[in-house]
């Protein structure tokens, strides 16, 4: 993957894929499916400064498994991989 940081309080996401099939077995197509809220944070930036101009780091690190808002982030692609890049406040917990 091409060297990428973020700045601030901003994540780089990898959306995880979600179930392909419902519980009662019926396939559902690519354009029917909605995209999973749920991911692993590939890189995070050093973290937002607080009002005395420290830098404040951030709670979640690479690896994390986090659920975000299903509304959240900006959809980039990075070397052909689809990736979220969001503010830790659009992340709504972290799994596990």
């Amino acid at each position: 993957m091409t060297k990428f940081r973020p700045l601030h309080d901003r994540v780089v996401v990898r959306r995880l894929t979600g179930e392909e099939k419902t519980k009662g077995g019926i396939i559902i197509p690519d354009t029917a499916k909605e995209k999973p809220m749920e991911g692993e944070v590939i890189s995070v930036g050093p973290g937002a400064r607080n009002e005395q101009g420290q830098i404040v780091a951030l709670d979640v690190k690479a690896g994390d498994r986090v659920l975000f808002g299903k509304w959240s982030g900006t959809e980039v692609k990075i070397d052909g991989e689809e990736l979220l890049i969001m503010k830790e406040s659009d992340i709504m917990g972290v799994i596990g």
